[in-house]
């Protein structure tokens, strides 16, 4: 047979049973050696990009929303007219569907995102996944369908050390530079 690894070679098996390249768990790791930790991204470009997003689902959802548009047109003109909530509904599982299914199979990024160079990642540093960026867009949602709330969320940035929006602290999330 071959002679037993050295001690202290990441081939031997750790005294705890568990894997050698398993590091402590915690909420915040630090960066391997030589490397840093990314940039959190500034809140202008966060800003600009946000405003970016919303103009490509704003086109996204134009036919949806071209009858409100008219609707809302009639009433000026004394026609009583309703708006379904419908709409609404539609309009925001496009905008869920436009975020989550980008940043989630997109490096963390969406359009606006990779124009001005920012991705979301989890707390840790490492990629969200499906699973973060779906909490942080059903939390973003919810909050922007509620009147006010929707602007709570995302002046929340204006304030915290680490830049999050109240949904990026329910998912976990930070949006670092790419």
């Amino acid at each position: 047979m071959g002679t037993p690894p050295p001690p202290g070679s990441p081939y031997e098996e750790p005294p705890s049973g568990g894997s050698p390249y398993e590091g402590p768990r915690s909420p915040w790791t630090p960066p391997p050696f030589g490397q840093t930790a990314p940039r959190l991204a500034g809140r202008w470009r966060r800003l600009f990009a946000g405003i970016v997003d919303a103009v490509i689902v704003s086109l996204i959802t134009a036919p949806v929303t071209w009858d409100d548009w008219r609707a809302a047109y009639d009433d000026v003109t004394g026609v009583v007219t309703r708006i379904p909530a419908s709409d609404g509904l539609v309009v925001a599982v496009i905008g869920f569907l436009y975020y989550w299914l980008l940043q989630s199979y997109w490096n963390g990024q969406t359009v606006g995102k990779r124009l001005f160079g920012m991705r979301v990642v989890r707390e840790t540093g490492e990629p969200a996944g499906i699973g973060p960026v779906a909490v942080r867009q059903a939390v973003m949602t919810v909050l922007g369908s509620l009147c006010c709330l929707g602007l709570v969320d995302l002046g929340w940035i204006l304030f915290d050390p680490r830049k999050q929006a109240l949904h990026d602290k329910a998912a976990r999330t930070l949006v670092v530079d790419a």
